[in-house]
């Protein structure tokens, strides 16, 4: 590693010279490393991945980042088949679908597999320097990492995506298995996606552990943030919000509650923020797939379609204060994905005392009580997730007690108790 760029990012600027991810992933995995190195349970982390622009390393606190580059034809190879990868685990399935198992004879797959090769070789190649105690490999697009190392060190995997019998049928067991039974334990993100994991090949240790925020970072903002906020989007001081935050992707089910908006202004007055932008896979910085501008293009088509110009706003990517101020502005937020693998964007809204209207497809229905900290919906109920957003609409005193007892549900999902989970489980692994 002698002579590569290291990069401090402490002296650089966030939101000019970076964005820190806003997915789920990183916002669970860099303040569990800084909890475990100020616990005195990591001396440090080592953090290994995709970053085609990127410098070869960068250093953030205790954390040493280092960035797997691909080639242009390797990255879009790549980027199709985790792409289509990431489509049938989640049950979707386009005109010509094929299984898990013929994706596997494509050549875009050969790269997908050529991309863990080098994640693998790197990692052995630092673990030979460094001697590492334990590699937690962290998605789907790495499974193959566990069984490519062949070391007999500790490896601890963990599937952020839905893991649910309805999209993985018994014929992808031994696929899966294979991969999966290369490391000695994982982790899920609910009960029912550990169980379907032994159902599915899976005959190592199993744990699930709800993903998690630090809620420390979630602040209130000021008058004045308020303020610039609303005047950057044009939201007027008496308007009614309802929000969606997610990324733009068919998954996300924004054109449901588009369509359940339709109905619901006919008779309230109210504005709907779609806040995000589309995922790393989709941006022209990242793997350049052109999904998330194609989503927004249909969802803007569709809004003017709906004649729904004037209730909706598309924010973008905003930055963490003015995503507190989505929260503080809106009644209530709605997920309607079509599938979700949890959804952490519930507990933010709960951290605010708002209530959540979520599709049942979602991890975290499991934690919802319908009618005490939100509503569940059938992702594809428009007609009810309309009745649900006027029933918040119309009774304030309702919205505030649910938006408490979310409060209450959200403490499932704090750094705290998932830290208490991780240091269980890492110790177990460990030994």
């Amino acid at each position: 590693m002698d002579g590569q760029e290291i990069v401090d990012v402490s002296k650089l600027l966030e939101g000019v010279d970076f964005i820190f991810s806003p997915g789920g992933v990183t916002r669970m995995v860099y303040p569990l490393i800084m909890r475990l190195v100020r616990d005195k349970v990591l001396n440090e982390g080592h953090w290994l991945s995709l970053n085609p622009y990127g410098p070869r390393q960068a250093t953030l606190g205790p954390v040493r980042l280092y960035f797997v580059k691909l080639e242009a034809e390797a990255l879009k190879s790549y980027g199709t088949a985790k792409e289509e990868m990431w489509k049938l685990l989640h049950g979707v399935h386009g005109e010509q679908p094929f299984s898990l198992l013929e994706l596997a004879w494509t050549d875009e797959y050969a790269y997908y597999n050529q991309y863990n090769r080098i994640c693998s070789e790197t990692a052995l190649a630092l673990d030979r320097e460094l001697d590492f105690d334990l590699f937690y490999i962290h998605d789907f697009q790495q499974l193959p990492m566990g069984e490519m190392m062949g070391t007999l060190k500790p490896k601890l995997f963990r599937w952020h995506i839905p893991f649910n019998e309805r999209a993985i049928p018994p014929e992808w067991s031994g696929f899966l298995g294979r991969f999966l039974n290369a490391y000695d334990a994982v982790v899920v993100s609910s009960k029912s996606y550990m169980e379907t994991l032994l159902r599915r090949g899976y005959e190592g240790r199993a744990f699930y552990v709800y993903p998690y925020i630090d809620a420390s970072q979630y602040g209130t903002p000021t008058k004045s943030d308020l303020q610039q906020f609303a005047d950057k989007h044009g939201l007027d001081k008496d308007d009614r919000v309802i929000s969606i935050v997610a990324r733009l992707d068919p998954l996300k089910g924004h054109d449901r509650a588009l369509k359940a908006l339709a109905n619901v202004v006919k008779t309230h007055e109210v504005k709907l923020l779609i806040v995000g932008n589309g995922s790393f896979s989709s941006s022209g910085r990242g793997l350049g797939l052109s999904k998330g501008e194609a989503w927004r293009n249909y969802l803007q088509t569709l809004v003017k379609n709906l004649g729904l110009e004037k209730y909706v706003i598309f924010t973008g990517h905003v930055s963490q204060k003015e995503l507190e101020c989505v929260y503080t502005l809106s009644d209530f937020t709605v997920l309607p994905s079509v599938a979700e693998g949890f959804g952490l964007v519930v507990v933010e809204s709960w951290l605010y005392g708002k209530p959540v209207i979520v599709s049942k497809a979602a991890g975290i229905a499991e934690l919802i009580i319908d009618s005490v900290n939100g509503y569940l919906v059938e992702p594809d109920d428009v007609p009810s997730l309309a009745d649900k957003m006027k029933t918040l609409l119309e009774n304030p005193s309702l919205t505030e007690e649910m938006g408490r007892n979310g409060r209450e549900t959200a403490k499932l999902c704090t750094l705290e108790k998932g830290l208490e989970e991780e240091k269980r489980i890492i110790e177990e692994v460990v030994g």
